[in-house]
C-alpha cells in the first residue's frame, strides 16, 4: 500500500471512531443472584407425647424430624444496583422437609416462607410480599436460643399461635440505623373485596444496638382476623402480642430475656390445641466457649394472667459444634412441666404440645448450609 492509500486507510479508521464514539452509552446496573439454603436432619426423643384427641399422654416416641434445630430451606434472593444508593432487592424462599421431601414450615405455599421485592438506599427499605413480621423478628433478636426449632422462643410461639410468622399481602418499611436505633412498621391487607378492613394486620418495632446493649419491643395486630378469610390455621387467627426484650455481651458471652404476652381465641385446629391469653417470661445465655463450640439454654415460663392454676415451664440446654464453614452438629435436651390447661411442647416439628406433667425430651442432628 502507497502512502496514499495509507493516508486514505487511517482516516476512514478515524472517521468509524468518531461516528462510533458518539452513539449513546448504555451502562449496566450490577446485579447479583444467589441460591441458598439450609439442610437440617436428626433425631427426637420424649418420653411423653400428646395425644390430640383427649390431651392425654400418647407414650413414648423416638423419629427423625426434618428441622431439629433450624429450618430446612431453600431460596433464591438478589439484588440490583439502580444507581444513586439505590437498590432493587429481593428473596424467595421454601421450607422443606428432609424426612419426606414435601413442604415444611411453609405455610403451605412453594414460597410460602417469604415472597418479597423491595426497594432500599439510605432512607430505609420499602418491602412487598410475604415475609415475616416485625414481632417475630424482635423475638429472634431477644432468643437465647435463637429461634431453634426445639425448646425457644418459636416453640413457645406455637403453642399459642403461628399467626404474624410468614405474613401475605404485606407492606414493610424499614428505617435506616440512626444512633443505634432501627425502626419496622408493617401492615398486611386483607385482600378481601368489598371489605377493606377485613383481616388486615400491623406490627411495628423498634430496636436499640450499641456498646454490647440490646433493647427492644415489638407489638402485633391481628385482631381483624376474626373474620371467616383468616380463621383457617393456626397461621391465620386472630391475635394481639407484644414484647420487650433486652441482651447484653460482654466477650463471648451473652444474656438475654423477654417478656411476651399473646391474647389469641382458643383452637383447636387440625389436633393443634393453642391460642389463650398468656404472659411467658424468658431468661438464657450464650456461651462461644470455643471458635466452633456453642453453647446456650433458656427458661421460658407462661401463665394465663386470669387462671392461677394454668402454668407452664419449659428448660432446655443445647450445644452445636462447627465441623467446618458450613456443617456442623447439633445435641439438646429439654423439660416441658404443664400445669392446668397448658400445653407447652419442647420441637415444633415433633412434640410442638405436651401432656400435664413432666414431659423429658432431646436430639441430636447435623446440619448444612449452602
Amino acid at each position: 500500500m502507497n502512502s496514499c492509500g495509507v493516508f486514505k486507510f487511517a482516516v476512514k479508521r478515524m472517521a468509524v471512531l468518531v461516528a462510533v464514539s458518539a452513539l449513546p452509552v448504555t451502562v449496566w446496573a450490577q446485579s447479583s443472584v444467589t441460591l441458598y439454603g439450609v439442610l437440617d436432619a436428626g433425631f427426637i426423643y420424649t418420653n411423653k407425647s400428646f395425644n390430640p384427641a383427649n390431651g392425654q399422654n400418647g407414650g413414648k416416641q423416638f423419629q427423625m424430624i426434618s428441622s431439629g434445630l433450624e429450618p430446612s430451606v431453600f431460596g433464591l434472593t438478589g439484588q440490583e444496583d439502580l444507581g444513586g444508593g439505590v437498590r432493587a432487592k429481593f428473596k424467595l424462599e421454601s421450607g422443606i422437609s428432609l424426612a419426606n421431601g414435601g413442604f415444611d414450615n411453609s405455610n403451605g405455599g412453594l414460597f410460602g416462607r417469604q415472597a418479597w421485592i423491595s426497594l432500599a438506599s439510605n432512607l430505609g427499605e420499602l418491602k412487598a410480599g410475604v415475609q415475616f413480621s416485625p414481632f417475630i423478628l424482635a423475638l429472634y433478636d431477644s432468643d437465647p436460643r435463637s429461634m431453634a426449632q426445639f425448646a425457644s422462643n418459636i416453640s413457645v410461639y406455637g403453642n399459642n399461635t403461628f399467626t404474624g410468622s410468614f405474613v401475605s399481602n404485606a407492606i414493610t418499611y424499614i428505617s435506616p440505623k440512626l444512633a443505634g436505633f432501627t425502626a419496622s412498621l408493617m401492615c398486611a391487607l386483607g385482600g378481601v373485596a368489598g371489605d377493606f378492613k377485613a383481616g388486615r394486620q400491623y406490627s411495628a418495632s423498634l430496636k436499640y444496638e450499641g456498646a454490647g446493649l440490646l433493647v427492644n419491643a415489638a407489638v402485633y395486630d391481628a385482631s381483624a382476623g376474626n373474620e371467616a378469610s383468616l380463621n383457617d390455621t393456626l397461621f391465620k387467627v386472630p391475635l394481639i402480642a407484644k414484647t420487650f426484650g433486652l441482651g447484653y455481651t460482654i466477650s463471648s458471652f451473652t444474656v438475654k430475656g423477654s417478656f411476651t404476652n399473646y391474647k389469641a381465641p382458643e383452637t383447636n385446629l387440625g389436633g393443634l390445641v393453642g391460642g389463650g391469653n398468656h404472659d411467658v417470661w424468658n431468661l438464657g445465655f450464650v456461651y462461644n466457649a470455643t471458635p466452633a463450640l456453642t453453647i446456650n439454654s433458656g427458661v421460658w415460663y407462661q401463665r394465663d394472667p386470669h387462671e392461677s392454676g394454668t402454668h407452664g415451664l419449659l428448660v432446655a440446654l443445647g450445644s452445636q459444634y462447627s465441623l467446618s464453614r458450613r456443617t456442623s452438629l447439633y445435641a439438646q435436651v429439654g423439660v416441658a412441666n404443664n400445669r392446668g390447661r397448658s400445653t407447652l411442647g419442647l420441637d415444633v416439628d415433633g412434640a410442638l404440645q405436651a401432656t400435664n406433667g413432666t414431659t423429658v425430651g432431646g436430639g441430636v442432628g447435623i446440619l448444612h448450609k449452602f
